[in-house]
This record gives C-alpha cells, sequence and structure tokens, in this order.
C-alpha cells in the first residue's frame, strides 16, 4: 500500500490534522510553563516526571492537568 501524501489528501482532513496539531502543541507549552511556574509542592509528584509525561501526546498534559496538580 503507498503512502499518502500530504498533497494527497483532502483539504478537511488536512485542516483536521493542522487543528490537532496546534491543540496537542497549544497543551504542551501550557503544561510545561505550569510546571516551570508552579512551586514543586503543588504538583503531585516530581516536576521532572510531570514534564517528561507531558511530552506523550495529548494524555500527558491532560494527565497533568488532571492528577498532577494541587490546589493552592
Amino acid at each position: 500500500m503507498p503512502r499518502t501524501r500530504w498533497i494527497d489528501l483532502p483539504p478537511a482532513q488536512r485542516r483536521l490534522i493542522v487543528a490537532l496539531a496546534s491543540l496537542q502543541i497549544s497543551l504542551l507549552a501550557a503544561a510545561l510553563y505550569d510546571i516551570s511556574r508552579r512551586p514543586a509542592e503543588q504538583i503531585n509528584g516530581s516536576k521532572a516526571a510531570w514534564a517528561a509525561a507531558s511530552l506523550v501526546s495529548f494524555v500527558g498534559p491532560l494527565a497533568y492537568f488532571v492528577w498532577g496538580r494541587r490546589e493552592p
């Protein structure tokens, strides 16, 4: 099966891919920014572990925002 090239994708599919990539990059940036600014006492676990976990697709940043932060 030949690989599909970007130019061969329908415009709607290209827009969806760009939108999802933008969302993923935004979530990653927000998570890493929050990890760097938040005191270690307000994070469940180590900052380094959450920073590494944030690099995993959509799952890492979402997990950090759900389970990684303690409210002050």
